[in-house]
């Protein structure tokens, strides 16, 4: 049989054994190659800065999130990338390879800092203390160096610019959060019960994900009052973190991005700038993301 070549080979498993397989192999095979792309540099722009928290299962994941997104903006927004304490050492050392200039924050001196910062509000204090996500709230704003935030999780990929979110970040007069809208109800409250105790409306089905974020719209004191709210702290972890964002940008002002950045479970990327490939679907990630994405060049040129 004569040596077959890697796209031959990709659909001769496909065939043979099905998606799993396939799955796999970008998992396994393909993606460990964003490691052989050039460093991202120059990632100094002021405009807005990006800060992701990964964790080492994930960091991989958030090497072709960052890539894909610096490769399909042409941006060079400013870099945080926040250690949620598992990053391994080498781990450690080629996200400063790969993105020179970006801040990596230590998990402990983080833990040190912002629990000192939050000592005034006991709710706040408690919550970051116990929950994986609060530094999402409370680390991002914390070392934020800025005036806008680009709130960014390690499982989004970028598949061509994404404009209207671009045009909200460099808008100065743009004065409002704005996010990927979640495909349902991702809250540990109720909007319609919430209304009337907050002051104001909870805008729906935001999700923290991808978004815009103010400086001044992630507020201890604010947080320290919605974490008193009845069965805030109930429910999913990862939802009380959505949860917080989300009432503190309502009260702020905000507003969600167009259909075409709204999360969806299904398969199927079309004309979508970005897809953020949460767990029920991050075999979709590999299968569909990253296989689009090497077919589009990102292992080639990104620079």
């Amino acid at each position: 049989m004569a040596p077959m070549t890697p796209g031959a080979m990709v659909l001769w498993l496909h065939q043979k054994f099905g998606r799993g397989l396939r799955t796999a192999y970008y998992r396994d095979v393909v993606r460990p190659r964003i490691l052989r792309t050039p460093a991202v540099t120059d990632t100094t722009d002021p405009t807005a800065e990006v800060h992701v928290m990964t964790r080492a299962e994930d960091w991989l994941n958030m090497v072709w999130a960052l890539k894909s997104f610096y490769f399909a903006s042409k941006r060079r927004y400013k870099l945080c990338v926040h250690d949620d304490g598992s990053l391994r050492p080498e781990q450690r050392d080629l996200t400063r390879q790969h993105f020179p200039a970006a801040r990596l924050i230590d998990r402990e001196e983080a833990d040190q800092l912002v629990l000192a910062h939050l000592k005034p509000f006991a709710r706040c204090w408690e919550f970051r203390r116990t929950n994986v996500l609060a530094p999402k709230v409370f680390d991002f704003a914390f070392f934020l160096e800025g005036d806008r935030m680009v709130l960014f999780d390690s499982d989004l990929l970028f598949f061509r610019e994404p404009t209207a979110l671009l045009r909200r970040i460099e808008d100065p007069g743009y004065q409002r959060n704005t996010f990927n809208a979640d495909c349902g109800h991702g809250y540990t409250v109720r909007p319609e019960d919430v209304g009337d105790r907050i002051g104001h409306e909870l805008l729906p089905r935001i999700n923290s994900g991808l978004g815009l974020i103010h400086r001044p719209s992630i507020r201890p004191d604010w947080c320290e009052e919605f974490l008193s709210l009845p069965g805030i702290l109930d429910g999913y972890f990862w939802r009380i973190e959505q949860t917080l964002i989300a009432l503190c940008s309502s009260r702020f002002g905000a507003e969600l991005l167009p259909d075409e950045y709204t999360l969806h479970l299904g398969r199927g990327i079309g004309t979508r700038p970005f897809r953020h490939y949460v767990g029920v679907i991050r075999h979709l990630m590999y299968l569909e993301g990253m296989a689009r994405l090497k077919h589009d060049g990102l292992l080639r040129r990104v620079s």
